[in-house]
């Protein structure tokens, strides 16, 4: 109902007020009370002494979460005025509507981040995942789930519209020559007529058999580490009870740019380099499966724009840029009837709507068999060179990654199995024990350790250890 135009200025009045007043607020420590506050400010058309004159009916706007979002801003490596910059300086595009939730899409100007409307149910959701999000990023910055920056809620009118601030998977600069959601699923997955007509489709798993049944080769070290972050995002997402979720794959094929290049006669190399605008640490595929960004490190993905190097069946090169999205559904009431009755109807175990466990199961196993494939004939890219000792799979001591008779010989296709990752090594992440893939407690045990966790360490007695502990 509301207009898009009120709506995009609303959020950025609003985003302009919140983030520039909490910067005023000294840094300190995320409590767990700071996941639960919400902080609300009125914006009358005629302006206040707080707020400034607008030309849009007079608004509510709401902060959820302030402080937390505040510090996964920083984990992220989003300076509050870049963030200001690129969400309240330059109008935010409209995007067409890429899903089915009937969502509203903008994404800033710069490129960098996407606002997406969310259904009360779903804002709800994220609230209450907020604790356990914090302690898995905590432990585990390199993840192809959503970056959260931001969850905000414009009521006007009687009615509250939340959006939610995230990073953007699929650059526009970069042209994606296609476009997958992948589920996993083969029940009714595959694009729609109406669908395949759009200049820029998106496809889905039935095609991507079908299209590529070779799937995506990588190179061994980048396999391993896109596998390892996979499993340990789907474990996360199942201890969660998040179903339904999808890998969104965009595929940049650079030997089908340059042909097209050729035939246009065209020299123009503008649009491959990422617009002028920051650079978020993890906002690029491949430093979401590398992390190397966290440590200082940097990553040479100029020439790739942050997408992951691969060859597709007819050896053409590719550049991947992925990331898991709608993670914000919850295996409720509603799940569990649609499963049960479309299972009566078709076979249950095809079905798109599963069990938290199966469904990350049959994710992991479509994604790491089916969609990715390893190629041992493939060198490194050479951004890689620093990191390839790193996630080198080693095979001595009691820490492998797999035991020898696990390690996959060049002949067979390695099963990956999700399990496994229950006693998956550390990867010895130069001394890391805070990467360790750990898999976060449920949501209630987050909570009460967290909650314990605030207690404790504000009662100063340490209880003496005896050197046999």
């Amino acid at each position: 109902q509301t207009t898009s135009s009120t709506l995009k200025g609303a959020i950025q009045l609003g985003i302009g007020y919140t983030v520039g007043n909490l910067s005023s607020k000294p840094e300190r420590d995320v409590l767990m009370q700071d996941f639960y506050v919400v902080e609300s400010i009125f914006f009358p058309s005629e302006g206040s002494n707080l707020t400034p004159a607008h030309h849009y009916a007079d608004f509510r706007f709401k902060t959820y979460a302030p402080v937390a979002f505040r510090y996964f801003r920083e984990l992220f490596g989003i300076r509050p005025d870049d963030y200001l910059y690129s969400l309240c300086n330059e109008p935010l595009i409209e995007l067409s509507n890429p899903g089915a939730s009937g969502s509203l899409f903008y994404v800033t100007s710069d490129d960098e981040f996407i606002i997406k409307t969310v259904m009360h149910k779903e804002a709800e959701f994220l609230q209450k995942l907020l604790p356990g999000y914090y302690m898995n990023l905590n432990q585990n910055p390199r993840t192809l789930l959503p970056k959260f920056y931001g969850l905000y809620c414009v009521q006007s009118g009687g009615k509250n519209i939340r959006v939610v601030v995230m990073n953007n998977i699929l650059p526009r600069v970069v042209k994606m020559h296609l476009k997958f959601d992948l589920k996993g699923s083969t029940y009714k997955r595959r694009a729609s007529k109406k669908e395949k007509e759009k200049s820029s489709p998106t496809f889905k798993d039935l095609d991507f058999i079908q299209d590529m049944p070779e799937g995506l080769m990588l190179d061994a070290d980048t396999f391993s580490a896109l596998v390892k972050t996979l499993q340990r995002d789907c474990l996360v997402l199942e201890s969660f009870k998040i179903m339904d979720y999808s890998l969104l794959l965009g595929v940049h094929n650079i030997d089908q740019q340059e042909r097209e290049r050729q035939s246009e006669g065209a020299h123009s190399t503008s649009d491959e380099k990422r617009p002028v605008g920051q650079k978020a640490l993890y906002s690029t595929a491949m430093e979401s499966i590398q992390g190397g960004a966290a440590r200082g490190e940097s990553i040479d993905t100029d020439d790739t724009m942050g997408g992951i190097p691969a060859v597709n069946g007819k050896g053409e090169r590719l550049l991947l840029h992925v990331g898991i999205i709608d993670i914000l559904q919850s295996y409720r009431f509603i799940k569990k009837l649609e499963h049960t009755w479309k299972a009566l109807v078709h076979d249950g175990d095809t079905v798109s709507v599963h069990r938290p466990s199966f469904y990350a199961e049959r994710f992991f196993k479509f994604m790491t068999n089916t969609v990715f494939r390893k190629n041992s004939s493939l060198k490194s890219s050479p951004s890689k060179k620093g990191r390839s000792a790193l996630l080198a799979v080693k095979t001595a001591g009691p820490t492998a990654a797999f035991s020898a008779s696990q390690l996959p010989s060049e002949k067979d296709e390695a099963q990956y199995d999700l399990r496994a990752a229950r006693s998956y090594p550390t990867l010895d992440d130069e001394g890391r024990p805070d990467l360790l893939p750990c898999t976060p407690p449920s949501f209630e045990e987050a909570t009460t350790a967290s909650i314990a966790t605030t207690l404790s360490s504000t009662s100063l007695s340490v209880p003496e250890r005896s050197p046999s502990e």
